[in-house]
Formats: C-alpha cells, structure tokens, sequence
C-alpha cells in the first residue's frame, strides 16, 4: 500500500510538471507570435495585411511543432500552418475566452489524434482584440515519457516488494527461530522438565527474555530440589519420633508385667517424642501462616535487652551440656516497639542454631547495641561456618548447609526462613557472615521508630 501511495503520487506530481511545462512553454510561443502578428496589422483601417502575415508567419511557424491558425475577430482562419483550413470558420471555447482578453490552455483526447494541447493568445492592438493566435499540439509524445516513468516505477516497485518480502521472511525466521527454541523450553518446563536452559547471546529482547527463562529455570530447579529435600527431611524427621514411640509402645505392651518405673521411664521418652513432632507441626504452621499473611503483629514497647537475656537463660543447660560459653555484651537498655512473642521466637532460632552448629568447647558472642535508628543484635559464634555459595539461599524455607549434619542435630529447616519473615515484618533486616571453620555472625537490625511500625 506504501508503495502504490508513493506511485500515484510521483507519477501525478511528473505528469502535472510535465503539462505545465508544455503549457507554459506553448503560452510563451503564443505569446511572442502575438506580438510579432501584431506588425502585419494596417494601421488605416486596422485589419491584417495578408501578405504580410503570410510572410512573416512562413518564417517562424516551422519552429513550433504542431499547427498555427491566426484567427480573425470573426472566427474565420486568415492563416493555417497546415494549409489546410484556411478561410473557415473555426469555433472552439479556447478562441472564443480569447477573443475576450484570456490567454488559455486546456488538454483534449482527441479520437484521431489522442492527447493534444489547444491554447489560444488574444492579438491586441490598442484598445481593440483583432484576432487569436490559435496553436494545436500533441502530446503524444509527452504522455509516452510519462508512460515510461510509471513503467520504471512500476519495475522498480515490483524489484523493491520483492527484496522486501526476502529480507522480511529472512528477518521473520531470524526473530521468530530463537522465539521456537524459547517456546520449546517452555513447553519442556510445563512438562516437568526443570533444568532446560536456552543458549542465546545478545542484548536485545530476546536475549533478555532468554535470560529471564534461564533465571526461571535455575530458581525453579532449585526449588524444587529444596522440595524433594524437605519431603525426604521431613519424613525423616517425622518418622524417626513416630518409630520410637511405635517400639516403646509396643514394648511395654508385649511385656505382661512392668514395674511402674519402666512405665513412667517409657512415657516420658514417649511424650519427648511427641513434643518434637509437635515442634516440627509448629514450625510447618507457622510457615503456612507467614505464606498467607495471617501474621498479625502486637506491638509493645519491649526491652530488647531481657529478650536475649531471656533466651540465653532457656537455652543455657543446652550450652552448658556442650561446654559452649555464651556472653552477652550491652552498653545501654534498648526499648523497641515490636511484638514480644514473634521477635523472642525469631532470635531464639538464631541463637539455638548458634548452639547447635558450635562444637564442643566454642564459645558464642551477642552484642546488643544501637545503631541510628536501629537496634542491632549481633550473634557471632565459633561453629562449623556457612560455605560461601550457600549464603545467599540460607534464608530461604527447607534449605539446608549439609542435610546429612541436620538430621543429626535435628529440625526442619525452617528456622531461618521464619526469623527472616518476622524480622522482615517489623521493617527490620538480617544479614549473615560466615568462613568455614571459623564461625558466622548474624546481624539483626530492628527499627527504633515508633512511626515505622505503624
């Protein structure tokens, strides 16, 4: 449609130049021969002398090419370049608009003849109009020119489109062939099939889409592997507690008589077990809560001092059990507004797995100061550290360091998740720092503003 538009538009913008240039030019001629007519009037009597334009027009018609009338103001031809029509009545509108001052052109399509230019110029003499000079022109030739710049056009539409339709088919396979392979891995994906990447380089949209899917991929992968783990750790963790109380149960059934000793001895390692189911249906609940934003948080003005402290007290036989020293160093009483309950039990995470992960012997640091805005825990301890590809996936839910230690020390691996979401809903933020065999600390900032927190 582009190229028909541009068609139309140079072909009418040559054709109209190339007539106006005729017509101009035939106006010229008229004009001068007008004026050269002029010299064969009588002055007496004002009328052409006929010898006279006879001569004069044999010597300059020849340079027109097409036929020459002078015409009388009674219409009648005194000269005819052909000779052909001379001394007939010739009434036509371009003689008769001339006749009454009006130089005029206009284009006919002639049967005989085809395309051909009429133009008439007014002989004046004085105050008086005693003829026209009346030139009749064809255009063939002109219109043929023209004919011949539509073909070209026409040519070079056609050799145009079709370079356009190669290219835009080569194009559309360039773009639309990455676009297929893309498709493909999604498709790969949707059927279960995590690990598909798409190799494709380049910063343009397509790469970034590549990226985007690859990144996808990766996360998906990941989680899904964190999924297979959970399932594998959960039901380990479950079934372990399960199996215990199954073969004391089923002990102290078998035997017909058991002192009272043994019964309470069993019961008491079977309500052991339960409470640890207990606390791995907590944490799962607890989890399920933070997903679906059930969490509604109490704010109070808290002493962020006598939470540790009071977890360091719970937790103490724990440390003591395993020779680890635990200080606590504080500078001032900090008072924070935040819910006592969530925030005691997102430090009680950090700081029980500081215990569990610290070997015999080590010892573990709490600083508790304040920073700006911020109240700021710091739990540094002397365990196993935290490899540096695992930092940056530590926080999130199932994940395990080594599944093979954490069955060992017991939980779920949902500890860290959840302290990461409370401390993330009261604006807060926690970052870890670890070496292998060295020790981690984790560094828990709290906001202080009464205004952030409501």
């Amino acid at each position: 449609m582009a190229l028909l538009i541009i068609n139309i538009a140079v072909y009418d913008s040559i054709k109209n130049n190339y007539i106006v240039e005729k017509e101009v030019n035939y106006l010229t001629q008229a004009n001068i021969l007008s004026n050269r007519v002029r010299l064969s009037i009588d002055e007496a009597n004002r009328e052409f002398n006929q010898l006279q334009l006879n001569q004069m027009m044999e010597e300059v018609s020849h340079l027109i090419n097409g036929r020459v009338l002078i015409i009388d103001d009674d219409k009648n031809a005194i000269y005819d370049s052909f000779n052909d029509i001379m001394n007939t009545a010739i009434n036509t509108f371009e003689i008769d608009r001339s006749l009454k001052g009006e130089s005029i052109a206009n284009i006919y399509n002639l049967t005989n003849y085809g395309a051909t230019m009429y133009v008439a110029v007014p002989v004046n003499y004085f105050d008086r109009i005693l003829g026209v000079v009346f030139i009749s022109v064809s255009l063939e030739d002109v219109f043929i020119s023209i004919n011949r710049v539509k073909n070209l056009l026409f040519f070079i539409s056609i050799v145009t489109l079709l370079l356009i339709t190669v290219i835009s088919l080569f194009f559309a396979n360039v773009i639309s062939h990455p676009i297929k392979i893309l498709t493909d891995a999604m498709q790969k994906t949707a059927q279960g099939k995590l690990n598909e990447r798409v190799e494709m380089e380049g910063n343009d949209e397509i790469g970034q889409l590549s990226r985007a899917y690859n990144f996808m991929s990766t996360k998906l992968s990941h989680i899904e592997k964190q999924r297979r783990d959970f399932v594998a750790n959960v039901s380990h963790e479950l079934k372990t507690p399960l199996s215990s109380i199954k073969l004391l149960a089923e002990s102290l059934i078998m035997q017909s008589k058991v002192e009272v000793g043994i019964y309470r001895e069993f019961l008491i390692d079977i309500n052991s077990e339960i409470d640890r189911l207990n606390e791995i249906i907590d944490s799962l609940l607890n989890m399920v809560d933070l997903d679906e934003e059930k969490l509604n948080l109490n704010y109070e003005l808290t002493h962020i001092n006598h939470i540790v402290e009071r977890i360091v007290t719970s937790i103490k036989p724990l440390a003591d059990n395993k020779d680890i020293r635990i200080l606590i160093n504080q500078w001032e009483k900090i008072q924070i507004y935040v819910d006592k309950g969530k925030i005691y039990q997102a430090l009680m995470n950090i700081i029980h797995n500081a215990v569990k992960y610290t070997d015999n012997g080590g010892r573990i640091t709490i600083h508790i100061e304040r920073e700006g805005k911020f109240a700021v825990i710091k739990v540094r301890d002397t365990g196993h550290g935290i490899p540096m590809e695992s930092l940056p996936f530590i926080f999130e839910r199932f994940y395990r360091v080594d599944s093979a230690r954490s069955r060992k020390t017991g939980g779920s691996g949902l500890g860290l998740s959840i302290s990461h979401q409370i401390i993330t809903l009261h604006q807060g933020s926690i970052e870890v720092e670890s070496q292998l065999n060295i020790g981690s600390t984790f560094i828990i900032k709290l906001p202080n503003d009464i205004n952030q927190q409501f």
